[in-house]
């Protein structure tokens, strides 16, 4: 039986910090020399690849919906080999779905799936004493999840902080840590870059995820977000592939976050080994490497597409019309460049 300590991260709604503490809190523990893993719920790679930056392994991704909910927990016992601790973030809130299909396909159904204790984010800025109804009524609304405790975020002053914790205190809810507005900086290079600073190995990403590991060591209790994992051992077994998995072959020696990312964040673990199963991810043309054959009509040879380029140029020149055309250069009148 594999047993494989892990915790998921969560929060009520996009929004609340959930990524940049997910980020922070493997950079902290990796500072600490603990060996960690990275897991992002749903296909979302860019998230998975600062995961990976943070972790110095291969960020993965767990998406029910393109593995099946079967596979989940092998896929984390095989990405997680060998580690301390793995910490998989949710995707929008514990309970949603983009589906509608919230018991097999959001956060809570996937922690239930790995028999793996919540940590819950909330966004405080604009709250009181009604955290711990929230709260509560997460824990309420599925008896089989398990919130193990919660991170507050955005806390206005240290009067808020106490009254927040007096509050969960009342419904026997701990708190791991409370941030400050200005403790968690928007430091993570745009969305819209995508994965390209962790695979360019970007001093930007770099820094911003170092960033963001300080503060959460400076304000969550690491010891008690640790020591609140799940360690229930898992019957399924990890996935076998050739090669070897987990820990570096070199006890004590890191490999390089960069190196470790960069063939790892444009494409799924997940859905390559289930080609590899399957032999789906071999081209249809037949040998490896082998382009497969264009369905439809004849294609065009490039020569004539060529000399398709050049009638547009002159057209351009002579003053948008062409030979045996309308100005348009079409019959249904509409402009071929």
């Amino acid at each position: 039986m594999t047993v494989v300590p892990r915790l998921v991260l969560s929060a009520p709604s996009s929004g609340h910090g959930k990524n940049a503490l997910a980020i922070g809190l493997l950079a902290a523990l990796a500072d600490r020399g603990l060996d960690v893993a990275g897991f992002k719920i749903g296909p979302d790679q860019v998230d998975a690849a600062y995961l990976g930056l943070a972790s110095g392994r291969p960020g993965r991704t767990l998406d029910p919906r393109l593995v099946g909910a079967e596979r989940l927990a092998p896929l984390l016992l095989h990405g997680a080999q060998g580690t301390d601790l793995a910490v998989v973030q949710g995707s929008m809130g514990l309970y949603d779905s983009l589906t509608g299909r919230s018991e097999t396909e959001s956060t809570a159904a996937v922690a239930t799936m790995l028999r793996s204790p919540v940590v819950l984010v909330v966004d405080v800025a604009a709250m009181g004493q009604s955290v711990a109804a929230l709260v509560h009524g997460f824990r309420a609304y599925d008896e089989q999840l398990w919130i193990g405790g919660v991170i507050l975020n955005r806390v206005a002053s240290a009067r808020h902080e106490a009254l927040l914790r007096e509050a969960l205190d009342d419904i026997g809810v701990p708190v791991y840590g409370a941030l400050r507005r200005q403790d968690l900086p928007s430091v993570l290079p745009s969305r819209r870059h995508g994965v390209v600073p962790v695979l360019e190995g970007a001093g930007e990403a770099s820094r911003a995820v170092r960033r963001l590991g300080e503060a959460v060591t400076a304000t969550v209790d690491l010891g008690r977000a640790v020591a609140g994992r799940g360690c229930a051992g898992d019957d399924a077994r990890p996935v076998r592939r050739r090669g070897a998995a987990g820990r570096h072959p070199c006890p004590g020696r890191r490999r390089s976050a960069a190196r470790v990312v960069r063939g790892a964040a444009l494409r799924q673990p997940a859905a390559l080994h289930r080609g590899r199963r399957t032999g789906s991810h071999r081209p249809s043309g037949g040998r490896r490497g082998r382009r497969p054959a264009l369905a439809g009509p004849r294609t065009r040879r490039a020569a004539d597409v060529r000399g398709d380029r050049r009638d547009r140029q002159s057209a351009r020149r002579a003053g948008g019309r062409l030979p045996g055309g309308d100005r348009s250069g079409g019959q249904c009148g509409c402009r071929p460049w």
